[in-house]
């Protein structure tokens, strides 16, 4: 494995664990040249998923993208890195889960806003007001409301 830092080739495993309920492994390395610690993930090797979009296109599932939205959205907000990492780790579960090798895109956004709305209600309406693109400031009111509705039922 390749050093983050330096590149060199050579690294040895300090620790490895399990990690994501058991659906990959977690270790910690530490270079052979610059002696820094890196971490990395292993996983299985799956079938791409392929997310069609709103305009027919078709791109590869890509985790790093998903986590990358849900760090938008929870941008300055009291939410753990490893709750999204979680979610993010859900989300492709499920979808895998499901079998099929196709998933509209909207279904991914559905279910990033079904978490986020658990995880922080101000992320979810940042999320929300992108994904469901609001057009003014009534259709950002009207989605308050319907926070605010489920919340006290």
């Amino acid at each position: 494995m390749r050093c983050p830092f330096c590149s060199f080739s050579e690294s040895r495993v300090l620790d490895s664990r399990p990690a994501d309920d058991g659906n990959s492994i977690r270790r910690r390395r530490e270079c052979g040249e610059c002696g820094k610690r890196f971490t990395t993930y292993e996983r299985v090797e799956e079938r791409p998923l392929v997310i069609v979009k709103k305009d027919g296109r078709r791109e590869v599932f890509d985790r790093a993208k998903l986590l990358a939205g849900l760090i938008k959205a929870c941008e300055k907000r009291p939410v753990p890195a490893q709750e999204l990492e979680k979610t993010v780790s859900y989300i492709e579960r499920e979808l895998r889960n499901n079998m099929e090798l196709e998933v509209p895109s909207q279904e991914i956004g559905e279910m990033v806003m079904d978490r986020l709305r658990e995880l922080d209600e101000v992320a979810y309406v940042r999320f929300a007001s992108v994904y469901r693109q609001f057009r003014d400031v009534y259709s950002f009111l009207q989605e308050v409301e319907q926070l605010l509705k489920s919340k006290s039922s």
